[in-house]
């Protein structure tokens, strides 16, 4: 709340314009299968964590999803080193920075990463805009799933013989369960009842996790894998960068 309206606004922009813009380029470019749908949702809210809910609600194919995980990630990765080189040549304060990196950083730990290399300020602005590109990821889950849903219950009311007689449509969640978990702390964390004790040892949990979790995304990047992808995924995952980046940028001066 103390962030403002304008932010949230801010972050819906920029969530609608990479995910949707993201989409209409994939397909422009004629990628196959599932890639628009994950590489847009990675890019726009949060990274390898994102993808891997909507491929389970898509049951997209796992070569599709390797792939936009490796892109992802490389990205994001990349992230960590450019970002903080552009701090000053674009005139942001640690605050503005924080939120910047906040918008346009792909996973929450490659946030982290980047923003804390302009300090206190900048690191907490960018965890909470990120996370509020986070919380979005359940109802985007929820629409793919209920899509999957639909097209499951067409093919089960198609004509005899089209199809496995008597199968089950598969039924992916509405929510994944870590997303679900992640609101129940928030709105924990947010009744105040929770002893100091307590939040000194969730820090240096935090601090062990998001070690381990960088270390899982860059041993994640396989670069052969990306390279059979061809130039096509390079470029959506170039455009989609570019586009977030930019969109996110001009959000935090229109906000500051």
């Amino acid at each position: 709340l103390g962030l403002g309206w304008a932010t949230v606004g801010m972050v819906f922009a920029v969530v609608g314009a990479t995910f949707f813009g993201t989409l209409w380029l994939g397909r422009k470019l004629g990628l196959q299968g599932d890639q628009p749908l994950l590489i847009a949702t990675g890019y726009s809210i949060c990274g390898a964590s994102a993808i891997g809910a909507v491929s389970e609600a898509s049951d997209s194919d796992e070569r599709d999803v390797a792939t936009s995980v490796a892109l992802v990630t490389l990205c994001g990765t990349l992230a960590i080193a450019v970002l903080p080189l552009l701090q000053h040549p674009l005139g942001l304060s640690d605050a503005e920075f924080g939120r910047w990196a906040g918008a346009s950083v792909h996973d929450v730990g490659q946030v982290v990463a980047t923003a804390q290399t302009a300090g206190s300020a900048a690191l907490g602005d960018a965890v909470l805009v990120k996370l509020m590109r986070v919380a979005m990821l359940a109802p985007l889950v929820a629409a793919v799933a209920l899509s999957v849903r639909a097209r499951a219950r067409t093919r089960t009311d198609a004509p005899a013989g089209e199809g496995r007689p008597g199968a089950a449509p598969r039924r992916p969640p509405l929510v994944p369960l870590f997303v679900a978990g992640f609101l129940a702390m928030v709105a924990l964390r947010s009744t105040g009842v929770l002893p100091g004790a307590a939040i000194d040892i969730a820090g240096h949990a935090q601090e062990l996790l998001l070690a381990a979790a960088l270390f899982g995304l860059g041993s994640a990047v396989h670069l052969p894998t990306l390279a059979r992808t061809g130039g096509r995924v390079a470029a959506l995952g170039l455009c989609s960068w570019v586009v977030i980046g930019g969109v996110s940028y001009a959000g935090v001066l229109l906000t500051a």
